[in-house]
């Protein structure tokens, strides 16, 4: 794995804060860098990069000191984030998330093809070993996306072809990423029993519901659903994360619930499947503890 290094700079210090506080650097002997000709963008644009490499929400003032912004530029920036969906605050805690705007833009990144490249090989793969349907999926927003999908032969036709989207907590592969996410994240994305659809009557209704399901991935290390999207079909999942826990996409395997499957076995065979595209996407390449 290549790990990137960030190199700070006085002279970025000096003009993003006015004053120079006792911080570790590294000697600045390089050039200084060119001011950015948009300053408010370059700040928005750091900020959301931040977010996204912590593992849960932080604080406004931890934004602030990290990335030697003025903290009242982020919070004007953060409130406007907020309303367009980028960032969600959690303000029993007083802290920031990402919110479901930056799920969006995961799909989009996904609709153009690199995870669902690298992706394919091994889901073929998958399908070949197990004799069942296999896909990869994404999240956006409380859905799950599928960008990759391999029918096993004799195999029922699904519902979940490339470019359908699903409600996450009723899918395998959608509860194995939300069991991976921050608690903080999953009750920004399901605040209320509004906020879970229904397709079979099955599956969690309430956010009570879904912490208790998610708890019981969390501990198996993958998820499952049983007849929640289609009523006659099972399916078990596993979670592909990146080298913080961060969930990036999921795979799952989708049988006929009158064929005797092993679920456990399943998912084992999953696994390497989701190692190895974390590995190729530059994460660990270790499937979180549950999903």
């Amino acid at each position: 794995m290549t790990v990137v290094m960030a190199r700070f700079h006085t002279s970025a210090l000096a003009r993003n804060s006015g004053s120079c506080h006792p911080v570790s650097v590294m000697p600045d002997n390089s050039p200084a860098a060119p001011k950015p000709q948009v300053p408010a963008a370059d700040q928005t644009l750091r900020m959301l990069s931040f977010l996204a490499r912590q593992r849960g929400p932080v604080a406004a003032s931890t934004i602030a000191t990290q990335l030697a912004v003025p903290r009242s530029s982020v919070y004007h920036l953060l409130a406007t984030l907020e309303e367009h969906g980028y960032v969600v605050h959690l303000p029993a805690e007083r802290r920031w998330g990402l919110g479901t705007a930056a799920f969006e833009l995961a799909g989009g990144y996904a609709r153009q093809q690199p995870l669902a490249r690298l992706g394919r090989p091994l889901i073929a793969a998958l399908a070949d070993r197990a004799g069942e349907s296999a896909h990869l999926a994404v999240m956006t927003g409380r859905d799950v996306l599928y960008i990759v999908e391999e029918r096993a032969p004799r195999r029922p036709a699904l519902v979940s072809d490339v470019g359908v989207r699903l409600p996450a907590h009723l899918t395998a592969t959608g509860r194995a990423m939300l069991a991976a996410l921050p608690r903080e994240q999953v009750r920004a994305l399901y605040p209320d029993a509004a906020s879970f659809a229904d397709r079979t009557g099955r599956g969690p209704a309430r956010p009570g519901e879904l912490r208790e399901l998610l708890r019981s991935v969390r501990a198996e290390g993958f998820a499952t659903e049983d007849g929640e999207v289609t009523l006659g079909l099972r399916s078990v999942g596993v979670a592909v994360t990146d080298h913080t826990g961060w969930p990036i996409a999921a795979i799952a395997l989708t049988y006929p619930d009158d064929v005797p499957k092993n679920v456990a076995e399943l998912a084992a065979m999953i696994a390497p499947a989701a190692a190895e595209l974390g590995r190729r996407i530059g994460g660990a390449g270790t499937p979180a503890s549950g999903r």
